[in-house]
């Protein structure tokens, strides 16, 4: 059974990853391998994790290690209580910033249900709300317009195009960088889903970077 979830809305629920979560997420991954690879970065120089692989203890044991440091906060997303794919906040930063980044990916069996849509609303409410952050960002290739949908639906701003951002799928690739703040967010995210404040869209819920 799923341990009790830090953050919920309706279906979606989302708890901090462990080390039990593994092996689910490691089928998922299989299970996704062509719906993921285009948006999966990896180390330019080729080291690292081996294409394809699909391990995630190394993974969440980095993550998890962030989580303590205080500098990230990994989530499993949940669908009907069943793991669906992974929530991660980086690049977590205090003091004068109090920033953030977003980054996420679902199974293709639940796109199109809103699954992506409500877990970063959930979450986004959380960090600007409960964690006292001022800003949290998404940075999106422009390919993916799925993704792109979905800060779309969010009401994220766009801020600007970062060029050769980041190594993915054998090169750099730009990306187009989106923001919330906690001066544009006083209602709250979740909220913008429930009134349907942004056109809703058949199939919001493609992977991030």
């Amino acid at each position: 059974m799923p341990h009790r979830p830090l953050l919920e809305n309706g279906r979606v629920s989302l708890e901090v990853i462990r080390p039990s979560h593994a092996a689910e997420l490691e089928l998922l991954l299989r299970e996704n391998r062509r719906w993921l690879q285009p948006w999966e970065a990896s180390h330019p120089s080729g080291l690292g994790a081996v294409p394809g692989s699909t391990s995630m203890k190394p993974s969440i044991k980095s993550m998890r290690a962030a989580w303590k440091r205080g500098t990230g906060l990994p989530f499993v997303i949940r669908y009907d209580h069943r793991v669906v794919g992974q929530l991660s906040v980086s690049e977590i930063s205090g003091g004068a910033l109090r920033s953030c980044q977003i980054g996420y990916w679902v199974s293709e069996s639940v796109a199109g249900r809103g699954v992506t849509p409500t877990a970063v609303a959930l979450v986004t409410d959380y960090l600007l709300g409960t964690r006292g952050l001022h800003r949290v960002e998404i940075c999106i290739r422009p390919e993916n317009q799925a993704s792109l949908r979905v800060v779309e639906k969010l009401g994220f701003r766009h801020e600007g195009r970062r060029e050769r951002y980041i190594f993915i799928d054998g090169a750099w690739r730009d990306h187009e960088c989106f923001a919330l703040t906690s001066e544009e967010t006083r209602d709250g995210v979740v909220s913008r889903i429930v009134a349907g404040v942004r056109r809703a869209d058949p199939n919001p819920d493609a992977p991030t970077p």
